[in-house]
């Protein structure tokens, strides 16, 4: 089921709710790895954008303006990536956006946790969660995909990693699509940030969770939803 984390009835809504099936805990802890919700059937994929494991922690994925990805390790240097629909995550979360307010993310912010602190200042009037972007070009940036061996059983964080692959991406164009929260840690951020990322190349050949990143000298837009 999904669940709503936008505003109440007393509030004006503006179609940009977060949903959330499954919590990141449930997996981690519990090793409730099964799909708990299929992909194709999120009814709106008009603006669609959401991000979250595959099913049995067998790789990653992200909708993106209503374009689902889904990639999966090769090697410990390669990956597929391919758009399907069809496909299950257990803990996903998703937020239909249409109207983005554009941000020029300043030369000081370098990191993901400089990226947070501006994220949070920039959106105090903002509802909370909410999905954002980023687009532009990185110098540096490492993903992973989650790669766990068939039948492994998981009841820890370090157990639900087994298999993790890493992807070292330099001075590539890319789309980040993300999701800021202060009350989710343990749902869908990890417990130390209040952020949760994934990042395609705009050549969609590569796409995984955002685990660090150099922005670099070169713009980086950033996308708000409008208020």
């Amino acid at each position: 089921m999904a669940i709503s984390c936008g505003p109440d009835s007393k509030k004006e809504t503006s179609g940009t709710e977060v949903q959330i099936v499954g919590a990141m805990k449930n997996v981690m802890w519990k090793g409730e790895l099964a799909g708990t919700i299929q992909l194709d059937t999120i009814a709106s994929k008009k603006g669609l954008y959401g991000l979250g494991p595959v099913e049995y922690l067998t790789g990653e994925l992200l909708i993106i303006d209503g374009q689902s990805y889904v990639s999966t390790v090769l090697s410990d240097s390669t990956m597929e990536v391919k758009e399907t629909y069809d496909i299950k995550a257990p803990f996903f979360v998703y937020a239909n956006v249409e109207h983005w307010k554009e941000y020029n993310l300043p030369d000081s912010i370098q990191n993901l946790h400089q990226l947070e602190q501006f994220i949070d200042y920039q959106s105090k009037t903002n509802i909370r969660p909410f999905a954002f972007k980023l687009k532009g070009r990185i110098k540096e940036a490492k993903i992973h995909i989650q790669n766990l061996p068939k039948g492994t059983k998981v009841s820890s964080p370090e157990e639900a990693h087994q298999g993790q692959t890493n992807y070292l991406l330099q001075n590539e164009e890319v789309e980040i699509v993300g999701f800021f929260s202060t009350e989710h840690k343990g749902v869908f951020t990890h417990h130390d940030s209040f952020l949760h990322m994934h990042l395609i190349t705009t050549n969609r050949s590569q796409m995984g969770h955002l685990d660090e990143v150099i922005f670099g000298d070169k713009k980086m837009k950033l996308y708000l939803p409008e208020r």
